[in-house]
């Protein structure tokens, strides 16, 4: 249940074109779903602004296709990641106008919300990390974000993240994504005014840990306006900026 269809439902009602029983039946499964193996929060997009997403792994074509269906059904926009090929299959032979975000790993059924203006400048420190930064870019400009990528400007050669310093100041938030030791959010953080989303990564040698040396490194950040999502959580990094744009959560003047 979108706010336009609780609108539109609302003042059928006030108006008499609907009966109360009618409105009753329509809003039934409101606050959820119960699929059995899955309760679906019709609520959110209302409660927060944005429909439920489907997180893929470990669920079946089947189950991954059915909640889709349920999800548009109710007027939302699907967002699924983290889709494997069976997945990406099964959901675009269910959706003909499924769009498939292959780098990001994800299918969008619908459109997204409204353009709000808002700027999110996605950073990667290298070409390995794009998988994660295209979930955090689709997710960002499905909540009506202006998204700028700015891919393989690690700190090996700096001069390539300087090259868009102007752009990145114009930004009302900057995911910054990064995996080997994750220092490329403390550069970016002394370069901005608006919040930096970390994002560490699993990419790196042994001594990376499967990306917890960049995640402590970006919580270490002595960059005030970092603030760090866990690793390989471009969906988190992406959706929080999406906040910000969309003006929920206000810049410092």
């Amino acid at each position: 249940m979108t706010p336009a269809r609780l609108e539109k439902l609302l003042g059928e009602l006030a108006a008499g074109k609907r009966s109360v029983a009618q409105a009753m039946q329509a809003l039934r499964e409101l606050p959820f779903e119960d699929l059995g193996f899955a309760r679906l929060d019709h609520h959110r997009e209302l409660r927060c602004g944005f429909p439920e997403v489907i997180f893929c792994p470990g669920k079946t074509p089947a189950q991954v296709v059915t909640i889709a269906g349920r999800l548009a059904r109710a007027g939302s926009t699907v967002l699924a990641t983290r889709a494997d090929a069976g997945q990406v299959r099964a959901l675009r032979r269910r959706f003909k106008r499924a769009r498939v975000e292959r780098a990001a790993r994800a299918v969008v059924i619908g459109p997204g919300l409204a353009a709000v203006g808002g700027r999110v400048a996605v950073v990667t420190a290298g070409t390995s990390d794009i998988p994660v930064a295209e979930e955090a870019r689709v997710t960002a400009e499905l909540m009506g974000a202006r998204v700028t990528r700015v891919y393989d400007a690690g700190v090996a050669g700096l001069h390539r993240l300087l090259a868009e310093r102007r752009e990145l100041a114009g930004c009302d938030a900057v995911v910054v994504v990064a995996g080997m030791e994750g220092a490329l959010a403390s550069v970016v953080g002394g370069l901005v005014s608006c919040p930096v989303l970390a994002c560490p990564t699993s990419i790196g040698y042994g001594a990376s840990f499967g990306g917890v040396a960049a995640l402590l490194s970006m919580l270490n950040s002595c960059s005030p306006g970092v603030s760090v999502v866990n690793i390989d959580d471009g969906f988190g990094a992406g959706y929080v900026a999406g906040l910000i744009a969309r003006g929920q959560i206000r810049r410092a003047p």
